[in-house]
């Protein structure tokens, strides 16, 4: 006799095991077969980082799998507890595996780099590609709107929206969970089990819950998140990486509009249509293998300025970042200039080489009804019982200067003071 399971390994959860002879599983086996979601194995999951932890190379595909494993743990276990829930499973299952399927080349860096958002592909791939669409509506004919209202944060049960997208999800521990576990982050480590234990729902509101006993599970996740875009996301190695691949398109699509750029179909489409624009399948032909290719190729063009851009990203010869905070804007803007004027005549567009990246982080935010904690008094904001929380939703911006490796920005930062 045939199996009716399939089991998945994965680094963080172990085997994931989807059982056939349960009708959800069976749909997501289904799910995970077809093109749109296999695509997610050539979609790395933090971009371009590997070029500064070497061991972030795991993809959207692992992630995906990790969400819904995650989604399934927390909404059986809530769904023993309150029956009700039961009919969500299908929805809450495909929708936290299929959260990530718009997905362009590089992850969120395509966003930054192309202008496209991965949010509006997942949800046109939901409604026109026929391989997930076909086997939505065979399940079940009103599924694929089910998990458009649960994206759009329209589900009219909001535990069943939040258990996929909101401050305390299925999507941000695993991402949390596996990034940590990549790029070798110790500091990101969580108790997933305590995590789940802590999730509640409430009959009333309907809304996804914390119990009182679970606070501390839920400030060190906080914590955590605040620490992985502190120190991981926002790296300035990975700034610079993003810098360098956004010129490097820029460049590229100047290029194009002269015809003096080769590129393949799909290329050349993303290099001269918004992104958002392009027909379903010229989206999924674009991966990371199809973008690191071309950047291979157009290390030897014979414009010079696309032919080092390309080399310093494909060969990690990477710019600088030096942290420019602590001056005022104007003292910010005043750097930028003198440094421009300083490599002028050095480099082909002075603009190219030396920018500024401004990012805001901020630990916790009041977003989509923020986390509520179960209390004798009612349910109450985790913000008002933690100062810890309190203190995490505080803004912390910082301002990179990026620059030439030669560039002597001390002596810069000296005629500003």
């Amino acid at each position: 006799m045939p199996s009716t399971t399939r089991t998945y390994h994965d680094p963080l959860h172990g085997a994931i095991t989807l059982d056939r002879a349960d009708p959800a599983e069976a749909l997501l086996i289904g799910l995970i077969d077809t093109s749109p979601f296999q695509r997610l194995r050539r979609i790395r999951q933090l971009g371009p980082a590997s070029l500064t932890f070497h061991g972030a190379e795991s993809s959207r595909f692992t992630h995906s799998l990790g969400v819904m494993t995650i989604a399934r743990r927390a909404f059986d276990r809530l769904a023993a507890q309150y029956p009700a829930l039961r009919v969500y499973r299908a929805a809450v299952l495909c929708a936290a595996l299929l959260h990530d399927v718009g997905h362009g080349p590089f992850s969120h860096t395509t966003e930054e780099v192309f202008g496209g958002h991965h949010e509006h592909w997942t949800l046109r791939i939901l409604e026109q590609s026929p391989e997930i669409r076909g086997r939505l509506d065979k399940f079940a004919v009103n599924l694929h709107l089910e998990i458009q209202q649960i994206y759009q944060h329209q589900h009219p049960v909001p535990c069943v929206w939040q258990l996929v997208s909101s401050q305390l999800d299925c999507d941000r521990i695993d991402y949390l969970m596996r990034d940590s576990h990549f790029t070798g982050a110790s500091y990101g480590q969580l108790d997933l089990d305590r995590i789940i234990l802590a999730l509640d729902y409430d009959p009333a509101s309907q809304e996804l819950i914390v119990a009182r006993k679970g606070l501390g599970a839920i400030e060190h996740y906080l914590v955590v998140r605040y620490l992985m875009y502190a120190h991981i996301y926002n790296h300035p190695k990975n700034l610079v990486a993003t810098w360098v691949l956004e010129q490097a398109i820029s460049r590229a699509r100047t290029l194009i509009k002269t015809k003096t750029l080769d590129a393949d179909t799909t290329m050349t489409a993303w290099l001269t249509h918004q992104v958002d624009t392009l027909p379903l399948d010229q989206y999924l032909a674009q991966d990371d293998y199809v973008l690191h290719y071309h950047l291979q190729r157009w290390q030897t063009h014979r414009d010079p300025t696309l032919a080092d851009l390309c080399q310093r990203f494909v060969n990690r010869r990477l710019p600088k970042a030096t942290d420019i905070s602590q001056y005022s804007h104007k003292q910010q803007v005043e750097i930028l200039s003198i440094a421009r004027e300083q490599i002028h005549g050095e480099v082909p567009d002075a603009d190219t080489y030396v920018g500024l990246r401004h990012i805001r982080n901020r630990g916790y935010t009041l977003y989509q009804r923020g986390i509520k904690l179960k209390t004798p008094a009612g349910l109450i904001a985790i913000s008002q019982l933690s100062p810890l929380v309190n203190t995490l939703i505080q803004s912390c911006q910082r301002t990179w200067l990026l620059h030439p490796a030669d560039l002597p920005v001390g002596k810069i930062l000296k005629r500003i003071r």
